[in-house]
């Protein structure tokens, strides 16, 4: 099946061979970028400087857009140098490196997003205990759960893939995306590919689940609000919450677990897709409608400012 190689780097094909193509994706995603790293860090700034933000649920925001900043500079800075100097090349250990820290991100910002589903439940439905719930300790752990086990699950798909050969270094796509290079090897890739199920399955479909599960009560709750008015903005402010949930974790399982998937210009789309609209999205949906504080102690709670 080919002679078998050790590249030193590879070729990334980019987007698309059609330059018109390329140009408009290009100033897509330099946009897209800009305006989802702006939103991002503006969102940690205006959390760490307001003291009234020092909540469990703006650390967790804050944590997230920390997350969206470093998964979409993984990729889109290196795409777009690409692009404009006319070097398509990157080292393979860099090639790893990118590997590595895209999974890494991914993964945290997956299971973060989970946590953050988690403690709306608990502000909403159990807001007598919700101060009691969500210690620092329990926050710093909640935070600490995503950023570990991610490094490790990462690190194994890294490990792997150092201990493949390859028939080229030809890469068709933007960046060192797992699935990619497991197709350019010529050597067994029968545990990577597994690997990329049994880790990466729980890692998405777990993490949605227990979002599903947590808005369900969060669903009935709101829906006993008696006004109208106050029911619409709830439910409009958690929809959007959810579209964002939706397009992340959709395209995901799109791109990764469809078993006869090939790396088109289309998919390679999705990929921008997956990696720019929800960290471009996050700040504004996420923020729109946050507590302004969680008086539980007073008895001052409202359902309509906590989704």
């Amino acid at each position: 099946m080919g002679n078998h190689t050790q590249v030193s780097e590879f070729i990334l094909l980019g987007l698309s061979e059609q330059p018109l193509y390329r140009q408009m994706l290009f100033s897509l995603a330099f946009g897209l970028y800009l305006i989802g790293c702006t939103g991002n860090l503006l969102t940690i700034l205006a959390i760490v400087r307001d003291p009234h933000l020092h909540s469990p649920m703006y650390f967790f925001l804050s944590n997230l857009s920390l997350l969206d900043i470093c998964f979409t500079s993984t990729t889109i800075p290196k795409m777009l140098v690409n692009h404009l100097c006319g070097n398509t090349t990157i080292s393979f250990s860099a090639c790893l490196a990118q590997m590595y820290l895209f999974i890494a991100f991914g993964a945290a910002d997956s299971i973060l997003l989970s946590t953050m589903a988690y403690d709306r439940y608990l502000a909403i439905c159990c807001p007598l205990h919700y101060v009691t719930i969500m210690s620092i300790l329990r926050c710093a752990s909640l935070v600490l759960i995503p950023w570990i086990s991610a490094n490790l699950i990462s690190m194994v798909h890294t490990i792997l893939m150092t201990r493949l050969s390859f028939c080229t270094n030809r890469l068709p796509h933007f960046f060192c995306d797992i699935n990619a290079l497991i197709k350019l090897a010529c050597s067994d890739t029968q545990v990577n590919e597994m690997l990329v199920l049994v880790l990466g399955g729980p890692v998405v479909l777990i993490p949605f689940v227990c979002i599903m599960m947590s808005y369900t009560p969060i669903a009935v709750a709101v829906w006993k609000v008696p006004s109208a008015q106050g029911r619409w903005k709830a439910f409009s402010t958690c929809g959007s919450h959810l579209c964002v949930v939706s397009l992340f974790y959709g395209t995901i399982i799109g791109v990764y677990f469809n078993p006869a998937s090939t790396h088109t210009t289309q998919k390679n789309g999705r990929h921008v897709r997956t990696t720019m609209v929800p960290a471009m999205l996050n700040p504004s949906h996420l923020t729109h409608r946050e507590p302004r504080s969680v008086r539980v102690p007073s008895g001052d709670f409202s359902v309509e400012s906590l989704c």
